[in-house]
């Protein structure tokens, strides 16, 4: 059996600078294959990556948005990481993130709510490092971000 070699080399390319500064014509990709998957795939997915669909309201209109986002496995739960692709401010979704109590998450296709903690203190740390260990390109985005403290999300699934 053949495994996937996307997820290496996405790991690989995650770590060069103008990968990282072509990032943003994903987008527009992205929003290409969910819409002909009936959102059931999107690149990261394509790419073999951990990826959620995370539902959240906007803080200030209260209307449901949606972000496809890379995560990092974490036991039963998934860590989120605000690095809007290197770019020097946090990305709308965690703002938004932030001011709401939970969120609702599509996973494999399924979908259903979970609590939202945002990490600090010593435990922060301990995420941050497994995020690196997990996906190196972090620290690439990082650095493009002048150095911005990512906002870091834990998604606990609730019954």
């Amino acid at each position: 059996m053949v495994s996937n070699p996307l997820p290496s080399l996405s790991r690989r390319l995650a770590q060069q600078r103008w990968a990282m500064r072509a990032a943003p014509v994903v987008f527009p990709l992205e929003r290409l294959i969910r819409r002909v998957s009936g959102g059931q795939m999107g690149v990261l997915d394509l790419a073999g990556l951990p990826s959620v669909q995370v539902t959240v309201p906007g803080w200030k209109t209260g209307i449901p948005r949606t972000t496809s986002l890379l995560y990092v496995p974490h036991g039963d739960d998934f860590l989120i990481l605000g690095s809007n692709w290197g770019r020097p401010k946090h990305p709308v979704w965690s703002t938004n993130m932030r001011a709401a109590n939970g969120a609702t998450v599509r996973h494999r296709g399924e979908r259903f709510p979970v609590s939202v903690t945002e990490i600090t203190g010593v435990d922060r740390k301990r995420a941050w490092d497994l995020a690196l260990e997990f996906w190196p390109g972090y620290a690439m985005e990082h650095e493009l971000s002048g150095g911005r403290r990512f906002r870091i999300f834990q998604l606990h699934r609730l019954p």
